[in-house]
């Protein structure tokens, strides 16, 4: 069942198309994210689909019906933004249960979904503080909850962690998708962070220049880039040339040597040891560019600047990619 239909949306400001025909569909239950660059249409297409932008062209349908013209208040779903809005005055189960109790809704209906809502974001101590008294973090889990309470059938996310500090980011990445398993809630995720959508998403979609690259899993995005940009965009990426047009191969598929043999050849420009992971850069001879080769873990024999290396990898880890 799709929850979320697009149908040839399009968006114009002042005669300029910021969002290209775009058609999707979005299943019951699931994690979909909007990846892209600044300025690329992917909150454009987040406030078409909860009404606060009408589309130029284009029908935005929810659980089978035409909500193209419906206002926002008339539509089930909920959106959280990077900045929470919450009301300075209220404490955090007065802020949960305001959407509630603005449905008159019967008082213990409100205290249910309030209690289930502050247990599910992990916010019991908190429930009689103020926003002020709160981190950043556990605003934004405030502002979940106060979304979740409402049970939409869609949850709408702007770059919800975008404020906060890395580590808090990474933890409530791993909260976000353990409760969006739990809720069986449907969210449409909008970051330009390439590691938050290959984390959380069942499926992503590239944006770039108001146009959809790419639409796959994350495991498709990564393994078969189809354009230059999706290729370039999501995790490292070496792009080669040869008569029948640009192909890459990430840099854990190219194999450093000693011995001569290899399809390039170059020099080592830096050795870069991340923990986990130790990376080669390379310039290669007679070629503008320069490659990143991550090393087999297990390879104890260093490597060092300013080595001649040789460059090679398999036929089948070659991606061919578009324009």
């Amino acid at each position: 069942m799709h929850v979320i239909e697009l149908v040839q949306i399009e968006k114009h400001f002042q005669g300029q198309a910021v969002v290209h025909p775009l058609s999707l569909s979005i299943k019951e239950g699931e994690f979909l994210t909007l990846l892209g660059p600044s300025g690329c249409g992917k909150t454009t297409i987040l406030r078409m689909i909860a009404g606060f932008e009408q589309p130029t062209k284009g029908q935005v349908w929810l659980a089978g019906q035409n909500v193209t013209e419906m206002p926002p208040n008339k539509r089930d779903l909920n959106l959280v933004f990077q900045h929470y809005a919450l009301f300075p005055h209220m404490t955090v189960e007065d802020n949960i249960a305001f959407g509630l109790k603005m449905k008159k809704m019967p008082r213990q209906l409100i205290k249910e979904r309030v209690d289930e809502a502050v247990a599910m974001t992990q916010l019991t101590p908190l429930r009689e503080r103020f926003p002020h008294q709160l981190s950043g973090g556990q605003q934004q889990r405030v502002a979940i909850a106060r979304a979740i309470a409402n049970k939409p059938k869609v949850l709408l996310l702007d770059e919800p962690l975008g404020a906060l500090d890395l580590q808090l980011r990474k933890n409530l990445k791993s909260e976000l998708k353990h409760l969006q398993r739990t809720l069986g809630i449907t969210f449409v995720y909008v970051t330009h962070d390439q590691e938050e959508a290959m984390m959380l998403s069942d499926r992503i979609v590239i944006m770039n220049h108001g146009r959809v690259e790419q639409i796959g899993t994350p495991r498709e995005i990564y393994a078969k880039p189809q354009t230059l940009f999706a290729a370039t965009f999501v995790g490292e990426n070496n792009v080669f040339s040869s008569p029948e047009g640009l192909f890459a191969v990430r840099p854990e598929k190219l194999i450093p040597q000693r011995e001569s043999g290899a399809r390039k050849s170059g020099v080592i420009e830096d050795v870069q040891y991340l923990g986990s992971v130790h990376k080669l850069l390379v310039q290669l001879d007679d070629e503008p560019m320069k490659v990143t080769i991550a090393l087999d873990i297990s390879d104890d024999h260093p490597w060092e600047v300013g080595e001649r290396v040789g460059v090679n990898w398999n036929t089948k880890d070659e991606v061919i990619i578009g324009p």
